[in-house]
């Protein structure tokens, strides 16, 4: 039985997806909103790390990721407990990224050196 709706519209009854964010939520809701959005975005990079074998990927990810941990351990709208796992979790993946960074290169020792 063919229904009356179009094919790619959504029955009325439905909600709209997103409602206007200043109709429903004070500033610090909208903060604490977006700050939960980049704690899913920051789990979302801890899998591409995992699953990306490429050194200098993994390099760029785990800096991300320490920063993203850094950026949720200083946002109030979490507890005191978990803004402190954030900043723990913030300097282990800073220190994974220092360890997966490229040692600074030694400088060459070249003919022209070779005379002084």
């Amino acid at each position: 039985m063919p229904s009356t709706q179009d094919a790619g519209s959504l029955p009325s009854t439905l909600p709209p997806p997103f409602p206007p964010a200043e109709a429903t939520a004070s500033p610090a809701q909208q903060l604490a909103l977006a700050s939960r959005a980049l704690w899913v975005a920051t789990l979302s990079l801890m899998t591409a790390y995992m699953q990306n074998a490429a050194p200098a990927h993994r390099l760029l990810l785990a800096r991300r990721i320490a920063r993203n941990f850094d950026t949720l351990a200083r946002q109030e709208c979490f507890a005191a407990g978990c803004r402190a796992s954030f900043e723990r979790l913030a300097r282990r993946w800073q220190v994974r990224a220092d360890q997966l960074a490229p040692e600074a290169a030694a400088p060459r020792r070249g003919l022209i050196a070779s005379f002084f």
